[in-house]
């Protein structure tokens, strides 16, 4: 999945995410407009995930 399909489908998989992931909050959620490596980045760090895995995840949501 890259970065537009991303943006696209953002409520969606942030809603999976959420479900899949119950210590994600919305705020380590928020997609603002040209900060996807820094979203990735949390991620990263709230789930103890490399970045690989990280878009691993969201790539199969």
């Amino acid at each position: 999945m890259n970065a537009t399909e991303i943006k696209v489908n953002w409520i969606e998989i942030k809603d999976k995410l959420k479900q899949n992931y119950a210590e994600l909050t919305e705020d380590d959620l928020l997609l603002a407009e040209g900060k996807q490596g820094e979203l990735v980045v949390r991620l990263q760090e709230k789930l103890g995930k490399t970045k690989e895995q990280v878009h691993k995840i969201i790539s199969n949501l």
